[in-house]
């Protein structure tokens, strides 16, 4: 490649590289000054941040000021912390006066009927097609999904799916290995992969998922706009019980307040959850009674589209 030389002696190559190098400082700035306003916006103080994202508040205040070049991964936490997709802190467009980011801010925090209402207006195909005969129950563990989801296939004479087996076949080991190996990053990412496929391969299913897939907003995403979707709850109390009835003793185990964190789970993730089409309550029914009620729901919503 030829090099050409300037008035002041700086090659073409130079010159690159000093552009490269101010592009840098100028997205590091960025993110620093969007960093800054977001938390100042939300009223928390950098310790508090610090406290919500793991990143000390000596990399927070290098990061604030330009000063840190901040990894991917810590720059993740702190978005989660502040409630903020990450492409929202490194975009060129600005946050606070690009229109398309601020219609996607207002449609994250409004309601799932206004949500649901935007997105038949702006949806390409009718919301039934998209959906099809694809029923997907979310809700936190112990709340019958898995019981409910294979009784309710069977009657019905559908798949029934849970997301966790395919992304067991897809990765070839264990879900506890997967997140061992790959942590909650890899694993999110198998998935969404496993969440493609199944629309993919079915029109006709019932597919039960783990209780965290509401907080990856893609992923939900995904799972809204392709099934029926229903919140499976219960009371915090029968959550607990019948997860300790599966013989699983982790969530008591040297844990005293195990039982309020469960309950702060629940409500952290209440939003979340009430944007499933449906809602049902399982606490105090018997699987028989709570299995007929689903299978009514889903063909109330299956014939009503």
């Amino acid at each position: 490649m030829t090099e050409i030389t300037n008035f002041r002696g700086e090659t073409t190559s130079q010159l690159d590289s000093d552009k490269s190098e101010e592009s840098v400082k100028a997205l590091i700035q960025r993110v620093g000054d969007r960093v800054r306003k977001t938390r100042e916006r939300r009223g928390i103080s950098r310790r508090v941040l610090s406290e919500m994202s793991g990143v000390s508040p000596r990399y927070l205040a290098q990061l604030e000021t330009g000063a840190g070049n901040i990894s991917i991964g810590l720059l993740q936490r702190i978005a989660v912390a502040l409630d903020h997709r990450i492409e929202w802190f490194v975009g060129e467009e600005d946050p606070w006066t690009s229109e398309a980011l601020r219609v996607a801010e207002l449609f994250r925090v409004s309601s799932a009927e206004t949500q649901r209402s935007v997105l038949q207006i702006l949806e390409p195909q009718p919301t039934k097609a998209m959906r099809a005969g694809r029923i997907c129950l979310v809700g936190l563990r112990g709340a019958g999904k898995s019981t409910l989801g294979a009784m309710v296939g069977e009657a019905l004479g559908i798949p029934f799916v849970e997301l966790n087996d395919e992304i067991e076949t897809q990765s070839g080991m264990p879900v506890s290995e997967v997140m061992a190996l790959y942590g909650q990053e890899g694993y999110r990412k198998l998935e969404a992969q496993a969440v493609s496929r199944v629309i993919a391969m079915h029109d006709e299913m019932v597919l039960a998922v783990a209780g965290g897939i509401v907080a990856e907003p893609e992923t939900y995403a995904t799972l809204l706009s392709h099934f029926h979707t229903v919140w499976v709850r219960a009371a915090p109390e029968e959550h607990m019980a019948r997860v300790r009835a599966q013989g699983d003793e982790r969530p008591m185990a040297g844990n005293p307040e195990a039982m309020e964190q469960l309950r702060s789970i629940l409500a952290s993730r209440e939003a979340l959850y009430s944007k499933a089409l449906d809602h049902m309550d399982t606490s105090g029914q018997s699987k028989n009674a709570s299995a007929a009620h689903l299978i009514d729901i889903i063909r109330n919503r299956l014939g009503d589209g």
